[in-house]
């Protein structure tokens, strides 16, 4: 079994016809059929099942391709490492993040990456929840994430600061004169929610919150971005829950924010599979000295703002 059988079978499993495979890969049919015949051999049975029209995976094939799948990503994060480990120059680096991180963070820390690192080339990579994140590195697309803390993340978790998570109202709302409300104050208004709210002990964040202070928030419209939500608030459909960092950057001044009482606030981290090195080790210190935000000590406990005690403040 090799890495190239592997993603030939990969190629094939993707454009589900071995024609196609072959032109992609630069190969001849007869070539590629004779290596993914040499790959279910070395597995002892039928990965593929030759279809009149096109193919599909065995059960045999479907147990083995994330496997193969991880397999073909590691040996590609291996060879990127080596390549960037000389001094952080050459290579390239895939960077992984949530949505309102990679809006509202990393573009200033990229700039600043540039400048430094002109030959390092940068993927980033950008995923609506805190689990596709985890996920994602874990499958190896990425050599960094960025974002909340991972729960028993098994390799290297490094904090980075913390970010404030706020309420967004227009202008015009009876509350524009304060720079704090309590939740319970906001009993009887419509939110904006989105896709990327966290899960808090089983529920979306603001169910969970607005549970503990008496009442059930009443949905007014449910966005797939956080920075549609927040222009959607400043619109006045309903008030909306986001990081003070990304409330700037989708609307400018062209709202009202107020912090919670108590406030909400969210570690951050950058953590990877393996201890960086190279380039992604140079990335890490750059991200943590660049880091615009209040910071946390290395020792901190780690939690996402809504597993926050009962002050409402993450652990500093």
């Amino acid at each position: 079994m090799s890495l190239r059988q592997m993603e030939y079978f990969l190629t094939v499993v993707d454009e589900a016809s071995f024609t196609r495979a072959a032109e992609l890969l630069h190969v001849s049919q007869p070539a590629l059929s004779h290596q993914i015949k040499a790959l279910e051999r070395s597995v002892g049975g039928a990965l593929l099942e030759r279809m009149p029209r096109g193919v599909r995976l065995t059960p045999m094939g479907r147990a083995f391709r994330p496997h193969a799948e991880l397999a073909v990503r590691s040996a590609a994060q291996a060879r990127r490492a080596a390549r960037a480990a000389a001094g952080a120059e050459g290579g390239e680096l895939h960077i992984a993040a949530v949505h309102s991180v990679a809006v509202g963070v990393l573009a200033d820390v990229f700039a600043r990456w540039r400048a430094a690192h002109p030959r390092v080339l940068l993927h980033l990579h950008e995923y609506a929840t805190s689990e596709a994140l985890e996920e994602q590195v874990e499958r190896g697309t990425a050599d960094l994430a960025v974002g909340p803390a991972p729960a028993d993340w098994p390799g290297t978790v490094v904090p980075v600061g913390q970010e404030d998570i706020v309420l967004v109202v227009p202008f015009d709302d009876r509350f524009a004169g304060r720079t704090t409300v309590t939740l319970p104050e906001l009993a009887d208004r419509p939110w904006v929610r989105c896709a990327m709210e966290p899960v808090v002990h089983g529920e979306r964040f603001l169910d969970w919150a607005c549970g503990r202070a008496g009442f059930t928030p009443r949905t007014a419209v449910f966005t797939e971005h956080t920075s549609t939500a927040v222009r959607m608030a400043a619109a006045g459909v309903g008030v909306c829950a986001a990081p003070a960092h990304l409330v700037r950057d989708a609307v400018g001044d062209g709202c009202v924010v107020l912090t919670p009482d108590p406030p909400w606030k969210r570690t951050l981290t950058v953590f990877s599979r393996l201890p960086p090195t190279g380039a992604a080790e140079a990335f890490v210190t750059l991200l943590h000295s660049a880091w615009p935000y209040p910071r946390v000590p290395s020792t901190a406990s780690l939690r996402a703002y809504g597993d926050c005690p009962e002050d409402g403040t993450a652990a500093a």
